[in-house]
């Protein structure tokens, strides 16, 4: 096994903020399936939660009896989370695993078992953690992707090793045991656009995927990620 970027901080050295400017967009995703579905939550974990800001926007948004905590085993991105610590906003720089927690209403895991090594592994331990399961997938694997070697900058850039399209994604829940409630697609190429590329592919993206079809948008065009509820 090589070494563990998280723990060593060479993912902090490319990855500074740990993706805190997306947090709120992400947040607002993980809000409109809450409220699609009418869960009834009163806690909410996030494991690998990062800088702790997708659970902190939540915490600012979601009624004044839940309780938010998130487990982080990255000291680097821990020191972020501990600055926004509140009385019901708690984070612990720890394997989420290996702990013993009480069981949650709510576990997310936004964007991050593309990064564990044993990711099925990871998807079974985590199952009985909680009542309802989200999960925010990076979709990595389109016609564009694959032309432009993309996955591979994937891995040596943010530490993606396992690579989804939107059929593998929800296979691999299966597979592991969740059942699938809901799902939709999440559009950051257009919506966190930031460089004049990713820009110009942004009408395209939004003409094929409003306007033709969107399994093949994202299956050709790439640049969306998957949010599944499960249980």
């Amino acid at each position: 096994m090589g070494e563990n970027v998280y723990l060593s901080g060479k993912y902090a050295e490319k990855n500074a903020t740990y993706h805190v400017e997306d947090s709120d967009w992400k947040a607002q995703h993980i809000l409109r399936m809450i409220r699609n579905h009418q869960l009834p939550v009163r806690s909410v974990c996030e494991v690998g939660c990062g800088a702790g800001e997708i659970l902190r926007q939540l915490y600012l948004s979601m009624p004044d009896e839940v309780v938010f905590t998130g487990y982080e085993i990255s000291p680097q991105a821990f020191a972020l989370c501990r600055n926004k610590e509140q009385e019901r906003l708690r984070f612990f720089c720890d394997d989420f695993l290996s702990r013993d927690t009480p069981r949650f209403d709510l576990l997310l895991c936004i964007d991050v078992f593309e990064h564990v090594e044993d990711y099925m592994g990871f998807l079974r331990a985590l199952k009985q953690k909680a009542a309802y399961k989200l999960f925010h997938i990076p979709l990595d694997i389109s016609v564009q992707d694959i032309l432009r070697k993309k996955p591979v900058s994937k891995r040596d850039r943010v530490g993606h090793l396992h690579y989804f399209m939107k059929e593998t994604a929800l296979l691999t829940l299966k597979d592991t045991g969740y059942d699938i409630i809901d799902w939709f697609y999440t559009a950051g190429s257009l919506d966190l656009a930031r460089s004049v590329r990713q820009k110009l592919m942004a009408l395209p993206r939004k003409m094929f995927f409003t306007h033709i079809h969107q399994d093949l948008a994202v299956r050709i065009l790439g640049g969306y990620s998957l949010l599944v509820l499960t249980t």
